[in-house]
């Protein structure tokens, strides 16, 4: 197979993972498990509507007190929003395999974020993902969000590569299923480099490592 395009997740993927900063957020803020999955974990849930835009700052926050002032959390909607647009730390190894691939694949970042009206930097992570990939598929613009097959169509048609002609690379199991039902190969990204090694081995070329310079 002839690969013309990789796509790229932000979070978790070329920045630490807002999945697992979110949870430590919540268990330090006495919020419950169950109370966090009913936030963020349904798709039609208050988070999965904010990546959609089918909530606003306003409508998320209200929800996020609804479901949180019954177990007694001293946090707020609007202080959680506070701490979440700070961002998250980058990968520096992640970022160094987008600069190698550059000058020989058609990029693109494929995000579940929110709130439109925010400054792209602050939708994507702290990251400024729109100087560093011709294509980026914002779920707060587009009002799709993965693992829905038509985000990934819609960032394969602005590439003008079928998805057959495409890896893709997430951290999250369910999205890479949604990419893979549209013909998409995916690859799994933890904390650790094994996916750059998938990587190398699907594209058949060499990339930076952790311990190797980038080219």
């Amino acid at each position: 197979m002839v690969y013309r395009a990789v796509l790229f997740d932000i979070g978790g993927v070329l920045t630490v993972s807002p999945v697992t900063r979110i949870i430590n957020y919540c268990r330090e803020n006495a919020i419950p498990d169950e109370t966090r999955f009913a936030i963020f974990g349904p798709e039609d849930g208050p988070w999965s509507c904010f990546e959609r835009s089918e909530l606003d700052h306003a409508g998320f926050a209200a929800a996020f007190d609804d479901h949180v002032r019954p177990c007694g959390a001293a946090v707020t909607g609007l202080g959680f929003m506070s701490w979440f647009f700070q961002g998250f730390e980058p990968r520096p190894e992640m970022l160094a395999v987008v600069e190698a691939l550059r000058p020989h694949y058609k990029l693109a970042a494929i995000t579940n974020n929110v709130s439109r009206d925010e400054p792209s930097h602050r939708r994507t992570s702290g990251l400024d993902a729109h100087s560093l990939f011709e294509v980026v598929v914002e779920s707060a613009m587009v009002g799709a969000r993965k693992p829905e097959p038509r985000i990934f169509q819609i960032a394969c048609d602005l590439l003008g590569v079928a998805p057959e002609e495409s890896v893709f690379l997430d951290d999250l199991g369910a999205n890479l299923k949604g990419a893979r039902a549209l013909g998409m190969t995916t690859i799994k990204v933890d904390h650790t480099p094994g996916a750059i090694d998938e990587l190398e081995a699907v594209l058949g070329i060499s990339l930076p490592h952790p311990s190797t310079p980038a080219a």
